[in-house]
């Protein structure tokens, strides 16, 4: 890996699901310049049984299991050390219970080096896990998937591009939405004209200031139309 890359280590009964997503496009290219470095590790390989049991029923009892303790902190030690000032890592559990990952939180883990993933499964990942190994939980929005398998992907794609190398042009980045508090606005290429439907002619003027003009007030009026929200101070409501 490049000094200037980030490691990122997934912890996960499903490492399967990864692979082609750390083969293919941005990331792919990115793993193979160095700059991203895309560990997967199976869980069952901190198990100490012939089964290779990962989970267990609930204590108090109720529907699912529940993930062991054992396997998950052992396989977190591993990677990252224990939690602590000598820690190599940031440790983040996919959870509907975390934190709602957002663009700014992207760009904040794209300066880092070593991030590490925890997947949860079944009902849930047991409390101890969470008190004596994982730095930070982590949602990518109000709903309940199967695992926290996608949910890492989410945070693996949104981080990595960010990078700076991954991206061929790194002004992308800067002008997409959310980057700057708002939606972006419409996008044209080629035909000109497209069963009736005509490119604005600005973007066909040559004249950088006005599209740039033209582009910033789409950007507004598209957030002001899909994500007024976007523009509201946080933990304020509208008055009336």
């Amino acid at each position: 890996m490049r000094s200037d890359g980030i490691r990122i280590d997934v912890v996960t009964i499903f490492p399967g699901l990864f692979e082609p997503f750390r083969t293919t496009a941005l990331l792919g290219a990115a793993c193979s310049a160095g700059i991203v470095d895309l560990r997967l590790h199976d869980l069952r390989d901190w198990t100490s049984d012939r089964h290779r049991t990962v989970d267990d029923t609930p204590y108090g009892g109720g529907p699912g299991m529940v993930m062991r303790p054992e396997p998950l902190v052992d396989a977190i030690e591993a990677l990252a050390g224990p939690r602590g000032k000598d820690r190599t890592a940031r440790v983040m559990l996919l959870s509907p219970q975390g934190r709602r990952f957002e663009q700014g939180w992207a760009r904040e883990l794209a300066h880092e080096r070593h991030l590490v993933l925890v997947c949860g499964r079944y009902e849930g990942v047991d409390q101890r896990v969470i008190e004596t190994a994982i730095d930070e939980e982590v949602s990518i929005g109000d709903y309940v998937l199967a695992g926290g398998e996608v949910a890492a992907l989410a945070v693996i794609e949104a981080v990595t591009r960010l990078i700076p190398g991954v991206m061929g042009n790194p002004e992308s980045a800067e002008t997409e939405s959310f980057q700057t508090g708002q939606l972006e606005g419409p996008h044209y290429t080629r035909p000109a004209v497209f069963r009736g439907f005509e490119v604005p002619a600005v973007l066909r003027s040559g004249d950088h200031q006005a599209i740039a003009r033209w582009r910033a007030e789409q950007a507004r009026n598209t957030t002001q139309r899909r994500r007024p929200d976007l523009g509201r101070p946080a933990g304020r409501e509208d008055e009336r």
